[in-house]
């Protein structure tokens, strides 16, 4: 297939887009140039027209033309004046394109299994998996830099693969995943100067993480260790951001945290939108629990004690809750016939057990205590009424949730009634203040305690 007729199939495809004004004011005189390695040249009649079609219609002529011919090209367009002597006008046989080829999850480095679809969604996670999607759906538009931190297992990963897969599914864009340990290695290869092909080298490592549109790169805090990483990291990054390419970093601490790197990453990391995972409450544990076994035979025959109870004791992140699945359902098979029980399960686990996650330590059930210990009906707890017989069983409530939860202030005021985290803050305030010289509320504080 010659250039001309290349085009022209491009050409017919974009016509059937856009408006027949549209069409031949801005493609009805363009003319498909010259292939070259990775790059297309495209010859326009006017200045007008490289910057209008370079602003507005970009998307669409990249994912058409690549479309057709299979590959991934960066357009260039060029007034028949600019075009370098060195070419020659004459036509060209289009065999071997030479574009990067249509990505795949492997050659991107990345897990196939890991979907926004079957990523679970609770509290704890909701704001960075909606940042996620945004960032999937318009890449380089929306949140550039997004910077997704957390402690390890809580699905960091998960999602920037989930970013990575959802873009190569629905665009032609160029995705890379790696950890900060891969870019120090790569690049330290590449600058070993002990061979004569070292140039060629470094000029590999540019085209690989720059010549992209989406890089996703974890753990972003072992950066730290490498001074040089860290400053080819800082001229990649640039590069990057300024021709609007998407940029997703990880990492198990918040950006001001990252004490080890320099101040100028720091201050382009706080460009965009960081947002933070915590450990899931009670309710995402079942929920992961329920998704996780749900490819087991007779899942629907599990007793839901035996979920909770997986649940309250692996509080901590998605990897021990799967751990302890494993655990059960192989204790089961072995001890049990398969039969998967409570007894089995507290059997499984007895080993995990802590002092503090014994039972079901969660906010409703603290409520539903504090009101058999008050003898009050749990709507009022939750409900607007102030009364003294009302609102100090509620502070203490409140006090309670604080030290035996791992709610924050702004979600434990969701639980009583939508208050604002300043009202949660100050009734906590106020029982660990009264706490200090009241004897009879220590009193009450251990028993309510004893039997939570």
């Amino acid at each position: 297939m010659n250039t001309d007729m290349l085009w022209n199939n491009f050409l017919n495809k974009i016509k059937e887009r856009i408006s027949p004004l549209s069409y031949d004011t801005w493609f009805k005189d363009t003319k498909l140039y010259k292939i070259e390695k990775n790059l297309a040249i495209i010859i326009v009649p006017m200045i007008l027209h490289k910057k209008h079609l370079e602003e507005n219609y970009k998307d669409d002529i990249e994912e058409i033309f690549n479309s057709i011919t299979g590959t991934n090209f960066i357009f260039q367009f060029k007034l028949e004046s600019e075009l370098s002597d060195s070419y020659e006008k004459s036509e060209q046989i289009v065999n071997d394109l030479g574009g990067v080829p249509y990505q795949s999850s492997v050659s991107a480095n990345l897990k196939s299994e890991y979907t926004f679809d079957n990523f679970i969604v609770g509290d704890s996670n909701r704001f960075a998996f909606t940042a996620a999607r945004a960032v999937a759906e318009k890449p380089g538009k929306a949140y550039n830099p997004l910077f997704l931190y957390g402690k390890s297992g809580l699905g960091k990963t998960h999602l920037m693969h989930s970013i990575g897969n959802y873009i190569i599914e629905n665009s032609n864009k160029k995705v890379l995943y790696v950890s900060s340990e891969q870019f120090v290695n790569d690049y330290i290869m590449a600058v070993r100067n002990n061979d004569k092909n070292s140039f060629e080298k470094i000029d590999s490592f540019k085209n690989k993480y720059r010549n992209i549109d989406v890089l996703i790169i974890d753990d972003i805090q072992f950066l730290g260790t490498a001074t040089k990483g860290q400053e080819e990291f800082f001229h990649t990054f640039n590069q990057l951001h300024d021709s609007n390419k998407q940029i997703i970093i990880a990492s198990d601490r918040s950006v001001d945290d990252l004490k080890m790197l320099e101040d100028r990453l720091i201050t382009r990391f706080n460009w965009g939108l960081t947002a933070n995972i915590t450990p899931p409450d009670f309710n995402l544990r079942v929920n992961i629990i329920k998704k996780k076994i749900s490819h087991q035979e007779a899942a629907e025959d599990i007793p839901i004690e035996v979920i909770e109870y997986i649940a309250n004791i692996n509080d901590s992140d998605v990897r021990q809750l799967e751990g302890a699945i494993t655990r059960v359902f192989a204790y089961a098979l072995m001890m049990n016939k398969g039969k998967v029980t409570l007894d089995v399960a507290v059997e499984a686990l007895k080993d995990r057990i802590s002092d503090r996650s014994v039972y079901k330590n969660d906010v409703h059930r603290i409520q539903r205590i504090v009101c058999e210990y008050f003898k009050i009906d749990i709507e009022d707890l939750k409900g607007k009424k102030r009364s003294k017989d009302i609102n100090y069983p509620r502070q203490i409530a409140i006090y309670l949730c604080r030290i035996m939860t791992n709610e924050s202030f702004p979600k434990m005021g969701t639980y009583f009634g939508g208050r604002d985290h300043s009202t949660i803050i100050s009734a906590y305030q106020k029982i660990e203040k009264d706490l200090k010289t009241n004897s009879q509320l220590q009193t009450v504080i251990k028993e309510l305690k004893s039997r939570i």
